[in-house]
Formats: C-alpha cells, structure tokens, sequence
C-alpha cells in the first residue's frame, strides 16, 4: 500500500482520506508499531489502544475487530447505534438509552455480551426492531 501512489488508489475507488488512513496503518505495520499476529494474544483494552493509535480507527472499529476477526466473547460496544436501538426494542424504553444505561443493561450478559449484540443486529436484520 505504501508503494502505490495515489491516483492508482484513488482508482481503486478509495477517497484521499481513506488513502491517508491506509498509509498510516501500513506505515505501523511495517515500522513494528502495531504487529498484526500479535493483537490475537493481547487483551482487548490492548487491543483497541493499539488499533486507535492509527488514523481513522476509532473505538468502535477496533470494537469490530475484536467481534468479527478476533471473535472475542466478551465485546459490547456502547456506541453502536443499532445495538442501542436494540436494547431500546428489547426491554421496551421510551428513550434511547445512553452510554450508562447500555454499560450496566450489558453486565447481565457477562462474559458473553458478544452473542448478544450479534443476535441483537440479527433481530434489526430480520425488521424485528421497530
């Protein structure tokens, strides 16, 4: 990624600043800043440090990292907007529920909160969430 210029980029589809935040992770990756095969043994809140320290990856795609490559048991992002909305379906709230209400409505699930987002964005997947 680092030796191609930017308009073979650019051609590929991708926009400047998706181009800017390749080249950063590239340029970790390959100065030894972040070793991909060995996010796999750190643990999550290692993670995403590491992955954050990289342009345009912010919590919650370090957060998907650890669900869909990783497959970590544990991980409930609290700023996904669907899985808000379908924690607001599920126990019937009027409001959306804030950061708070989702970290303690989330403890129930302990250690396995991952399953429950998945199934979660399944029910908004199948329109079940209204």
């Amino acid at each position: 990624m680092l030796s191609l210029d930017e308009e073979t980029l650019r051609s590929a589809g991708l926009s400047r600043q998706k181009i800017i935040y390749i080249r950063d992770l590239s340029q970790k990756v390959v100065s030894g800043e972040i070793i991909l095969p060995e996010l796999e043994r750190l643990e999550d809140n290692q993670i995403v440090s590491r992955l954050t320290s990289v342009k345009g990856i912010g919590k919650w795609t370090a957060e998907m990292f650890l669900i869909f490559s990783l497959s970590r048991p544990d991980v409930w992002p609290l700023d996904d907007l669907g899985l808000r909305r379908a924690i607001k379906w599920l126990y019937g709230l009027y409001d959306m529920p804030g950061k708070d209400d989702m970290k303690s409505l989330g403890e129930a699930w302990k250690p396995y909160r991952t399953v429950v987002a998945l199934y979660l964005w399944e029910a908004i997947n199948r329109g079940l969430v209204t």
